[in-house]
């Protein structure tokens, strides 16, 4: 039996690869890749390197075996179908009779684009018969604490949820809930809402921003197509700038609110705070 994990040198993957390794023996683990170079260094530990690619089903023929749990991490490539890059894995595991397959989702109130893909994978897994798990994941501290340059630059937070609260917290910890759900017992067919403890608003945000620079942070909260027409400016393509601002107008609406506690509760320890990753991220 191994424990598989798609997107393996992802910026998530990556996370759970390291942590499963804190808790199981590497050859026990698998790390399906698209380019094997990215994952030397956990070739080097004894994980095993799979070169497979959603967009070629027969790249994951005989990959999966029975009693496998499998971690589906799902795709970043907007504009290549990520519904039917992700039935790819689910074929697979179908037919390999895998033990459990591990879907990182969007938070089930969330009614913005980007979810519509999440929506329609979590239909084909469920229809499938193997046995699921739906990770809900909320947004990460890390989509807003990766991008300060221009914050800090401009001093200014701009963005389009007006005085919209979420709850966020780090890759880590969405990372260790899904060790959690691998490694453990009793997770077949449940959903799990992921998200941080505390939430926050993005004047909050700028405030807390100000405090640990020492400078004049302002929120600046514009429409939903101006945010568009930034991020766009900013090199974004047109759909993923639509798809971000429409986020925005989610929070703004309380959906990216997770209130379930199901992170805290699978990882056995507190969310990390938005304050601790944006020290983290201006000590960088």
């Amino acid at each position: 039996m191994s424990i598989v994990v798609t997107g393996a040198t992802g910026h998530l993957g990556r996370h759970v690869v390291e942590q499963l390794l804190e808790k199981v023996p590497a050859e026990q683990v698998t790390a399906v890749v698209r380019t094997p170079e990215k994952a030397a260094d956990l070739a080097e530990k004894g994980v095993r390197i799979a070169v497979a690619d959603y967009n070629s089903p027969e790249t994951f023929d005989g990959l999966l075996a029975v009693g496998d749990k499998v971690l589906l991490i799902s795709g970043n490539e907007f504009d290549k179908g990520r519904p039917g890059q992700h039935q790819v894995v689910i074929d697979a595991a179908k037919a390999a009779n895998v033990a459990l397959l591990a879907y990182t989702s969007a938070p089930g109130t969330l009614t913005a684009a980007l979810a519509d893909d999440h929506r329609a994978t979590e239909e084909a897994l469920l229809a499938s018969g193997v046995p699921y798990t739906l990770l809900r994941n909320g947004w990460y501290n890390e989509n807003y604490t990766e991008n300060l340059a221009p914050v800090l630059e401009y001093g200014a937070v701009v963005q389009a949820a007006g005085d919209g609260r979420l709850t966020t917290a780090a890759r880590a910890d969405y990372a260790a809930a899904a060790v959690a759900v691998l490694t453990g017992e009793g997770h077949e067919n449940q959903t799990y809402e992921l998200g941080g403890d505390e939430p926050w608003g993005f004047a909050e945000y700028a405030a807390e921003l100000s405090r640990q620079t020492g400078k004049e942070i302002v929120y600046n909260a514009v429409s939903v197509e101006a945010f568009t027409e930034i991020l766009a400016g900013a090199g974004l393509p047109a759909p993923v700038a639509a798809m971000l601002a429409g986020v925005d107008a989610s929070i703004e609406k309380g959906e990216l609110l997770v209130t379930s506690g199901d992170l805290s509760r699978l990882t056995g320890r507190p969310a990390t705070p938005i304050a601790d990753s944006l020290a983290a991220a201006l000590k960088g």
